[in-house]
């Protein structure tokens, strides 16, 4: 990948929530890039800030959030600092967005074909009927069976599967350089859910688009994502190619992530579990924000918050991988 252009860079994100009684840190010096034609997937517990980064990223950051420091940018442009009716184009016709319930998509008043020829005549200058093919077009590409016939229905007469390649073909319409995907397959069933990751990364593949994967779910990320970036508690625990930190974790919360997912074959009487919850905003403890629950926590992390540190083809914000840390024999009580 390292061969291709970067289509999105995210450089020290910051996303805070003023209150008052100061700042409440969403998002805390996140960073990464996504090049063309691959999917980087972003995964971690509830409240980890994965899809308030993907908010900021396209700029739909609820208030009083904001930005508050850092930078986003899409082919080398700076998006962050646009207005929001520059930005409102920019989502329309270079970001495409696949959120997890296709129902908050698409208008349940028109039929699916006057929502995909509405968004292609938005941003491009094409006739009725050249926008009517397009979409006959789009819709065949994400598998709809029988387009033409089906362009004229409405949402309530498709199935939440369809709705959902519906809304992939809503976010491809004008060609977009990034898409963002949040919890795309959560509300379907498993065998829906392999589908669409199958369409995702084809789609990718076809078109060339840059792919922010955002999920709770590390079966998605190993099937569909080409680099995977752990958060936790708001900033990213570790990030690296896909397969390396499946195998080869190197962060004790991935670690516990990846000790948590049965393995078919495996007879085990029950799964590893991380003790402990994700701290609250409010409660984020001084050094490592993942100190009260690792099992390999030593006495800098109570003190020091680590950076990513380069180990091997992944990063990973631990000081277990710090040369000038003295590693512990035990944990400390």
């Amino acid at each position: 990948m390292s061969n291709k252009k970067p289509v999105l860079e995210v450089r020290n994100l910051r996303v805070e929530f003023p209150n008052r009684r100061g700042n409440l840190v969403a998002v805390d010096d996140v960073s990464f890039t996504v090049n063309e034609g691959e999917v980087l997937g972003v995964v971690g517990e509830s409240g980890a800030g994965k899809s308030m980064t993907g908010s900021a990223v396209i700029g739909l950051l609820e208030p009083p959030g904001r930005i508050a420091g850092g930078e986003v940018l899409l082919d080398g442009e700076r998006i962050d600092n646009l207005s929001p009716e520059a930005m409102r184009r920019v989502r329309g016709k270079r970001i495409g967005m696949v959120f997890q319930d296709p129902l908050t998509s698409l208008n349940p008043l028109y039929t699916v074909g006057r929502q995909l020829t509405e968004t292609i005549q938005t941003h491009q200058n094409v006739s009725d009927s050249q926008a009517r093919k397009q979409a006959i077009d789009l819709l065949a590409e994400v598998g709809i069976p029988a387009p033409e016939k089906r362009i004229d229905q409405y949402p309530h007469q498709f199935s939440g599967g369809m709705r959902q390649r519906v809304v992939i073909a809503l976010a491809l319409c004008v060609n977009p350089r990034m898409i963002i995907a949040d919890e795309p397959t959560t509300a379907l069933d498993v065998s829906i859910q392999a589908q669409i990751i199958k369409l995702l990364k084809r789609l990718c593949e076809d078109h060339g688009a840059a792919v922010m994967l955002i999920t709770h779910d590390m079966g998605v990320i190993a099937e569909t994502a080409d680099r995977v970036a752990v958060m936790y508690a708001g900033r990213i625990a570790e990030i690296g190619p896909v397969k390396d930190v499946i195998k080869n974790a190197k962060h004790p919360y991935t670690k516990g992530l990846m000790g948590s997912i049965p393995v078919v074959g495996h007879d085990l009487e029950r799964l590893s579990q991380i003790e402990g919850s994700m701290p609250r905003l409010t409660e984020i403890p001084r050094g490592c924000a993942f100190n009260p629950r690792c099992p390999e926590v030593f006495d800098r992390c109570r003190v020091e918050r680590p950076d990513l540190i380069d180990v091997g083809t992944s990063r990973a914000a631990c000081w277990l991988h710090d040369p000038a840390s003295a590693k512990k024999t035990e944990a400390a009580e």
